[in-house]
């Protein structure tokens, strides 16, 4: 009954067994392995983007991070959700990477921006000249902090807000590819097609050990990346260990198949929510990450009987946060659709 996070999961068996293949031997460090040079290729592959760079860090936190300060200057505004993991949950690090950039935390409903609280956003900022910080990028999440996602349309709509006022666009991906099941949108149409320029896509929490992938939809921002990221500490020298997982993770789709049953799970559990009384949802819930109000008790019932997940109180009325993984089993769900009944 481990529902905290899809990072309390362990490392899917294929990718596993990749990096043990990746031991063997010796391999070009620094990213210049065979291995990162397939997995370019495939990223493009996938992506549709011929043209695309991509790098790998161990970290999410060091993929928004890094590419935050790829196109947000020191002096700019970084607009995200008011709840977005690099506004609430990265301490400081893109503020740090950015050497100062400020993140102007924007509204809205289930976690998602919208048109008009961009917009409102948009226009308090750089107003004031040079008293004030000027407009640097948007970054949006993917699926989102509350469980839900954007279509590429509403992603389409944001961008084009900002890139009207010559702001490139961010999208924080570390559960890209719950998004992409949960829409049925395709790589592509998710990404550069719906007017992002740089990616953080997510593998750690979907089966990889530890791994993230930035992938720039501009090539010619590739060089300062890998400058960034050398400077920052993130240039791993035994490269092939990340490289080899990525390349598992997209080598037969391996990466949508772990994430359509996280996704598959976490429908269980919504409708597993129906038997237990008391329990609505706060969001809408097409991902794998669930957010109920609970009856009174229900947490420390629940936590007496063994489930692990995050337990919330917002004054008299207890909530909770549940994410199923690629490893969850429906056997998983039944014995905490069980804790939580009275």
């Amino acid at each position: 009954m481990f529902f905290a996070s899809d990072n309390t999961s362990g490392v899917a068996p294929q990718i596993m067994a990749a990096m043990t293949r990746a031991n063997a031997g010796y391999a070009k460090s620094y990213g210049a392995d065979d291995i990162m040079a397939r997995v370019r290729t495939r990223i493009r592959e996938v992506f549709e983007a011929p043209d695309a760079e991509v790098h790998l860090v161990a970290t999410g936190t060091a993929a928004n991070a890094l590419s935050l300060a790829l196109i947000a200057p020191p002096w700019s505004a970084i607009f995200a959700h008011e709840a977005a993991h690099i506004a609430v949950d990265e301490c400081g690090a893109p503020e740090f990477y950015t050497a100062g950039a400020k993140l102007i935390p924007v509204p809205g409903a289930h976690g998602k921006i919208t048109p008009e609280t961009l917009s409102a956003a948009l226009a308090q900022v750089g107003a004031s000249g040079v008293h004030g910080v000027q407009r640097g990028c948007l970054s949006l999440t993917n699926v989102t902090e509350a469980g839900t996602v954007y279509t590429p349309a509403e992603i389409a709509t944001l961008t084009a807000l900002a890139h009207r006022q010559g702001l490139p666009c961010h999208l924080d991906g570390a559960r890209f590819a719950n998004a992409l099941v949960a829409t049925g949108a395709t790589p592509a149409q998710m990404t550069w097609q719906a007017g992002i320029d740089v990616l953080s896509f997510g593998g750690t929490k979907n089966g990889c050990m530890g791994v993230e992938a930035v992938v720039l939809f501009d090539p010619a921002r590739a060089w300062e990346l890998e400058l960034r990221r050398k400077r920052a500490g993130h240039l791993f020298s035994k490269h092939r260990f990340l490289s080899a997982q990525f390349e598992a993770y997209l080598d037969g789709d391996l990466w949508l198949t772990l994430a359509r049953h996280a996704n598959a799970m976490g429908q269980n559990l919504a409708q597993g929510l129906a038997r237990v009384p008391g329990a609505s949802l706060m969001h809408p819930a097409p991902a794998n990450m669930l957010f109920p109000w609970l009856a009174p008790g229900t947490n420390a019932r629940a936590a007496a009987r063994g489930a692990q997940y995050y337990a919330m109180q917002d004054g008299p009325r207890e909530s909770a946060r549940f994410v199923s993984s690629w490893s969850t089993t429906p056997a998983d769900v039944e014995a905490l659709i069980a804790a939580l009944v009275p």
